[in-house]
């Protein structure tokens, strides 16, 4: 269903938990994870310049506000947050801002964004010139450009359907959308959350692929800063965990929100 220009799909009942994808992700990133959580009300959305998501946003604050108006409509007064990648960086970026509504908060590899001024313009450079890519290229080029960077290398081991499935997925995406959410939402374009961390209070739990190894140093900065914090480093996984390792992903998540 549409809210507000976003789309928002709800499964089941219980103690609601708010899902959000990552860059070339959408509602779809999160149906292998449905099993794993039977007693609660999951909630997915498609973030802006994904899937059937209409509605666009100048900033990542900007998305945020957006999210705290959608979960009014849904009458969710406080829920489990369960954010990957760009929308693990969202949901710590709308528990900074609105606490009283996040219950847990589980981050899937995603950092707080760069906290120094220079290493924010140098990101927002090399995004610039990705959204630059996108506009001026093919979706299928960008999509095996994209699929073949360090960070999803251990994906290759994946099985051939799951590939294909997580290649369709950005394949379903636009370019204009895409290159919208970089130039937004990127990392290079999002207020630092490093000064915030120390005020979070509710519970977070990191989650992290052993073979990540720049975000497991970024999520063990992080574990150090935040005062109710469990750090999983996940065995044999790399960006990815939900994909990588399904079945284990699932069951930290169950466990710590129960």
């Amino acid at each position: 269903m549409y809210i507000d220009n976003y789309w928002v799909e709800r499964f089941g009942d219980g103690q609601p938990v708010v899902l959000l994808h990552g860059f070339t992700g959408s509602v779809q990133t999160w149906q292998a994870l449905r099993p794993f959580l039977p007693n609660q009300q999951l909630i997915v959305i498609d973030l802006p310049g994904h899937g059937y998501t209409k509605a666009k946003v100048n900033s990542m604050d900007d998305c945020c506000k957006d999210l705290y108006e959608i979960f009014n409509q849904l009458t969710l007064e406080q829920f489990d947050l369960v954010g990957y990648s760009m929308g693990g960086r969202t949901a710590l970026s709308f528990a900074c801002r609105y606490p009283e509504m996040v219950r847990t908060l589980t981050l899937e590899s995603a950092s707080p964004g760069l906290a120094k001024e220079e290493e924010r313009q140098a990101r927002q450079q090399k995004d610039h010139e990705l959204a630059d890519y996108i506009s001026s290229h093919s979706l299928e080029a960008f999509v095996e450009r994209w699929e073949n960077i360090p960070l999803f290398a251990s994906q290759k081991q994946l099985a051939v359907e799951i590939q294909e499935k997580i290649r369709n997925e950005r394949l379903s995406q636009s370019k204009e959308g895409l290159a919208h959410s970089l130039l937004t939402m990127g990392t290079g374009m999002m207020s630092s959350c490093w000064n915030l961390l120390d005020q979070l209070k509710m519970p977070v739990l990191l989650v992290v692929g052993e073979w990540d190894e720049k975000f497991v140093q970024i999520n063990q900065q992080m574990e150090k800063l935040i005062s109710n914090c469990r750090l999983e480093i996940i065995n044999q996984a790399g960006h990815a965990i939900h994909v990588e390792q399904t079945q284990i992903f699932g069951t930290i998540i169950e466990e710590f929100i129960s």
